[in-house]
């Protein structure tokens, strides 16, 4: 039986670059030995590291000025890693869900911290309005799309100030005005490559500016210098992200990504409103095209559990929610194919006839 994996993360890949690493797990370019086990030193993988540094830049239509980074410790440690580098006095955040949450909590240990406004107050399902950001502050931070709640940024903010933002899970679904931001990060585990591997784009010029001494391995400047190779990258997860990235731009790059993304997550969103059975999460407005989340209405809560067997039996999974939201999250990744949405889409439709 054919696996739909709606998983939010570690979460699918395309099959070519699946069999593409794979591969090279057994004979990493003609050397005869695994890309698992090879010198980051050699010329073979200084090679990949280059490449998947330039077409990453490429494919976000980075302008010059940009150093691309592949870091590890994941989005979690440039929750503090970037204030360390980029907060001189005062930076602004916006809040709207745990990874938001989380990376305000680490900046304050920084400096100081204004949350220009926050949607916690309906349990982070909607994104704030109508606020101002601030001028006065070093950068404006946001997280454009939230895994755990399914609400989602698809614009670069209209100000002068400058931007920060996670992109974990979003990252190459849109377009995006890259000079507008001093730094774009994210976990490669969603829309990238398997964990491991930290994507860091920094404007060379927004750095320097700190007085506050900088630890060696949290200094953007060590690695920029060292193109990514100060110590040890995550040497598998950078060759599968540069499969990642091949692929992208064979398929024709992130505007065929963001149109791709917009009729799947469409197509799931239009079964949910007409399904009598389930009902979407957030508002409509402000609904995740990557993390689809619905939970039952209210005369069908019980049958919660027989729709995540129900659905399993078909082949889905990774379909239920985060703990802290409950019901069930479709993850909807670059690589999900739009067969798979309407696997589940016929999934809902049958169990809605069977009640």
């Amino acid at each position: 039986m054919k696996k739909h994996n709606f998983s939010a993360g570690p979460c699918i890949l395309n099959d070519k670059v699946i069999k593409n690493s794979a591969e090279a797990c057994l004979d990493f370019a003609s050397t005869s030995l695994s890309v698992l086990e090879v010198s980051h030193r050699g010329k073979e993988f200084s090679a990949v590291m280059e490449e998947a540094r330039n077409l990453f830049k490429e494919l976000i239509d980075a302008p010059e000025g940009y150093e691309l980074l592949y870091l590890g410790g994941g989005a979690s440690l440039q929750f503090y890693q970037a204030p360390l580098n980029l907060l001189k006095k005062k930076a602004a955040y916006l809040n709207t869900g745990t990874w938001s949450t989380n990376a305000i909590k680490e900046a304050k240990l920084v400096g100081e911290v204004e949350v220009v406004a926050s949607s916690e107050d309906k349990n982070f399902t909607y994104i704030p309005k109508n606020f101002t950001i601030p001028e006065d502050v070093d950068y404006f931070h946001f997280t454009s799309n939230n895994t755990i709640y399914g609400t989602e940024i698809r614009k670069d903010f209209d100000t002068k100030t400058r931007l920060v933002a996670d992109m974990s899970s979003d990252i190459f679904s849109r377009p995006v005005d890259v000079s507008k931001y001093d730094l774009i990060y994210g976990g490669a585990q969603k829309n990238l490559a398997p964990a491991g591997a930290t994507f860091v784009l920094v404007r060379r010029d927004a750095l320097g500016h700190v007085d506050r001494p900088l630890p060696t391995m949290l200094n953007y400047e060590t690695h920029i210098k060292k193109d990514s190779m100060f110590n040890t990258p995550p040497v598998f997860p950078v060759y599968v992200a540069l499969q990642t990235l091949k692929w992208y731009k064979e398929m024709g790059g992130v505007k065929v990504m963001e149109k791709r993304a917009i009729e799947k997550a469409s197509i799931l969103y239009d079964e949910i409103d007409r399904n009598k059975i389930f009902r979407g999460t957030t508002a409509v407005e402000d609904r995740s095209l990557m993390n689809v989340c619905f939970v039952m209405n209210d005369e069908y809560k019980e049958l919660e559990p027989e729709f995540a067997a129900f659905a399993s039996e078909r082949g889905m999974v990774g379909i239920k929610g985060h703990r802290s939201v409950g019901g069930f999250r479709a993850s909807l990744y670059n690589a999900m194919p739009i067969e798979s949405v309407k696997a589940l889409i016929d999934c809902m439709t049958e169990f809605e006839r069977k009640h």
